[in-house]
């Protein structure tokens, strides 16, 4: 067995349990924090379906981030639903027989990476040229930038200049998919392609370490995801309830 075929194999099954149980523990905290306040940023809905339209028109076309800025929010919109494109395309290289949704996306996914990239570098320049995004940005800010810069970079190279064995490369991702443990299938070699693999890799790790997980933080931020009815409903948080009813002051009333 070939050393790099063994080597992403592995690496792809670290990366993904990486992923998975420390992204599932961050999800797990955000679910059990307490949220003793009553803070949905207003104009807030004042029921619950009014609140899940809410976080449906934030998780989709970014509502509040059309209302701050407009430019970051085209460059923004632009990225993600490019990313989606792509990553709908990708679904070809993990499942046999293709889907033929996802058969339809491959043009669209093909040269939405142009327009992925594009959004990309419209954030990477926020970043750096405007003063005060400038002055609060963090290498790991940085890092995440220029990771799916590599990702995308490489793709759209593979896609368009240097090519690879994409047969090949499916049936290595099939068998690794189908633990085919110490039988893989060889992976091609191809300099561009180990790029790509390398950086969507070191993306799957430091992922649930870093600010990326807004992509499932915003369910549970409660400026977002709370009724503003608090004239007609006290909010306690259930561990405030517990406190209360072992606090010695609630006992001596009773």
């Amino acid at each position: 067995m070939e050393f790099w075929t063994a080597f992403y194999a592995i690496s792809f099954y670290v990366a993904t349990l990486i992923f998975l149980v420390f992204g599932g523990h961050k999800v797990y905290q955000y679910a059990v924090t307490p949220a003793p306040l009553k803070i949905p940023t207003t104009p807030a809905p004042v029921t619950t379906s009014g609140v899940v339209v809410r976080l449906l028109l934030e998780v989709t076309i970014f509502k509040s981030l059309f209302r701050s800025n407009k430019w970051i929010w085209l460059f923004a919109l632009i990225f993600h639903l490019a990313l989606w494109i792509v990553l709908i395309r990708h679904l070809r290289y993990f499942i046999d027989p293709v889907w033929a949704i996802v058969a339809l996306a491959q043009p669209f996914g093909k040269y939405g990476s142009f327009a992925m990239l594009f959004g990309l570098f419209a954030l990477l320049a926020r970043r750096m040229f405007v003063a005060r995004i400038c002055y609060i940005s963090t290498p790991s800010d940085y890092l995440m930038l220029f990771l799916l810069l590599a990702i995308g970079i490489s793709g759209t190279l593979i896609s368009f200049v240097t090519h690879t064995d994409i047969i090949q490369f499916k049936a290595f991702m099939l068998s690794v998919l189908n633990f085919n443990f110490f039988n893989w299938q060889t992976i091609p070699t191809d300099t561009m392609l180990l790029v790509h693999l390398t950086a969507v890799i070191l993306l799957m790790i430091v992922f649930p370490f870093s600010k990326l997980l807004h992509v499932p933080g915003v369910f549970f931020s409660p400026t977002r995801n709370q009724v503003d009815n608090p004239r007609e409903k006290r909010h306690v948080a259930p561990w405030a309830v517990k406190e209360f009813e072992t606090s010695p002051a609630s006992t001596t009333s009773e």
